[in-house]
């Protein structure tokens, strides 16, 4: 049996991924909970004034340019993708390959703006932001183990459903 994914583009999936975790970061925890910005974590910006709530919302701007960015991206790949004739990925691959890159987003900010840089942390209006740090942590963890599966799991169905031999139909794939 061969790998039927060969082919199919992966890095618009990765890149996805990690510009739509960017924004479910930067919609729900900045801007719908209001639990931090970019810069709450530090002295200079604080959110309890008007200077720092200003430089806040400048770099929480800037963030969502760059998420907005990657999605560009990924889309742009994935569309120059299927005009080259390359499919689509199967769907397990597909999600498995955004959770992969949501996870691997939370795992890269959580690292560096909460632990090394320390701007700001997930819950900056707690006591205690370790917790709620190490839970975006594990979240992350959680989501490139989970998607990790699926596209193994996309892969072997799509080899199965793409076998001539085991009677798959090779056309399912491009859904």
């Amino acid at each position: 049996m061969h790998d039927a994914t060969q082919g199919v583009p992966l890095v618009p999936g990765l890149l996805l991924g990690v510009g739509l975790g960017g924004f479910v970061d930067g919609i729900v925890l900045h801007q719908i909970l209001q639990w931090h910005h970019m810069l709450t974590a530090t002295d200079r910006y604080p959110s309890s004034t008007i200077a720092g709530l200003e430089a806040n919302t400048l770099a929480d701007g800037l963030f969502h340019a760059a998420t907005w960015v990657l999605v560009f991206i990924g889309t742009w790949l994935a569309i120059k993708a299927w005009q080259q004739g390359r499919i689509a990925p199967p769907w397990r691959l597909h999600i498995g390959l955004l959770l992969i890159g949501w996870g691997a987003f939370n795992l890269v900010e959580g690292v560096v703006d909460h632990h090394v840089l320390q701007v700001h942390h997930v819950r900056d209006d707690v006591s205690s932001p370790l917790p709620w740090d190490v839970g975006f942590l594990v979240f992350g963890a959680l989501l490139v183990v989970v998607g990790v599966l699926l596209v193994h799991s996309g892969r072997r169905v799509s080899a199965v459903t793409s076998d001539p031999m085991a009677g798959g139909d090779s056309k399912r794939l491009a859904r």
